[in-house]
């Protein structure tokens, strides 16, 4: 996820250009912003392994001045992420040893996820795969053959296509893997699981859009949205031609102190979501990867979260509090 993407080159469509041009310097963040460079020295991780990557549309979206804007906080490295907490562990959710073939998890019975590249467009800093190594990975999206052998021979009938984020592959490759999944006489439902929309909204082109008739069953995108500031216009009018076109939208979200801890922008959240056509799905406890624990709030404080937005929202509005806990076979509720 941390290696560097392709600069822009004559033929790029404008969604890789802006993903190209992604800022990934802290102090040109925070000049954008009007803050105080005096953060870069007191706040700021400035050589963390885990760079700053932004994209400059998404950083439009935050409050100038404020050194606290939610997301700001999402993105910006810190030198709290050096310290250390127990618990706080590389692969939190048990990737490793759920690898089956090239890029190919599976945890849940007749589930199953691909990761199909290594790229993403925002580093987020609570990521449970910021530690992933893709470096053992490398070549992901030329070496589908022996993971969808895997498939064939598992009978897996619902397959999620993540990463890194699986929409910073071009519509060519995309089509070229929704093709080969074809061949998949067993799998029934495809989720692309992307932070794109809401990150790099032109990244929801019509070209893309028209890939969901490649999907078995009805074309399902799982978006990761924490905040309603993320919600900005692009983002709102990219969910709106999805929602348009028939593709099925759920949102995700992390529970993130300092981000959402907030009965009433969670509930703010699920109420816009709605609106846009995106079904509010899994409120996640932090999986505990090593750099994020200054962002964890304690079991107690989701509970009372999610009873407060129970008293708020009609049930159907309210997402689910669970925890991924390694080895089980589910997401756990908490």
């Amino acid at each position: 996820m941390s290696s560097p993407l392709a600069h822009c080159i004559s033929g790029q469509s404008p969604w890789q250009q802006a993903l190209a041009e992604a800022i990934t310097c802290p102090s040109e963040l925070l000049h954008l912003l009007r803050l105080p460079q005096q953060l870069l020295r007191d706040r700021v991780w400035t050589d963390s392994a885990f760079p700053l990557r932004v994209p400059r549309g998404y950083a439009a979206l935050m409050r100038p001045a404020d050194p606290d804007d939610p997301l700001l906080r999402q993105v910006l490295p810190l030198q709290a992420e050096k310290l250390h907490r127990a618990g706080f562990v590389s692969d939190p959710v048990g990737d490793g040893p759920a690898l089956r073939a090239q890029g190919l998890l599976q945890k849940y019975p007749g589930r199953a996820l691909l990761i199909t590249t290594g790229a993403c467009a925002i580093h987020c800093r609570y990521c449970f795969r910021r530690h992933f190594p893709y470096q053992t990975q490398q070549g992901l999206a030329d070496r589908w053959r022996s993971s969808l052998e895997q498939l064939r021979q598992d009978a897996t009938a619902e397959l999620v296509l993540s990463g890194g984020d699986p929409l910073t592959l071009s519509n060519a490759r995309l089509r070229d893997l929704l093709l080969a999944l074809q061949g998949l006489p067993d799998l029934r439902r495809l989720r692309l699981h992307s932070r794109l929309p809401l990150v790099l909204p032109e990244r929801i082109d019509s070209e893309f859009i028209e890939l969901g008739g490649l999907m078995p069953g009805r074309p399902i995108l799982v978006i990761h949205c924490n905040h309603p500031q993320e919600l900005g216009e692009a983002a709102r009018s990219a969910l709106q031609r999805l929602q348009r076109a028939g593709w099925v939208l759920y949102n995700q979200s992390v529970l993130l102190r300092g981000v959402n801890d907030s009965a009433a922008t969670l509930a703010e959240l699920s109420e816009r979501l709605f609106d846009l056509g995106v079904q509010p799905y899994y409120l996640h406890q932090l999986d505990p990867v090593q750099g994020a624990a200054h962002f964890a709030l304690s079991d107690e404080q989701a509970r009372r979260l999610q009873r407060q937005l129970l008293g708020r929202l009609p049930g159907y509005l309210v997402p689910r509090l669970v925890r991924e806990i390694p080895g089980e076979m589910s997401k756990t509720p908490l």
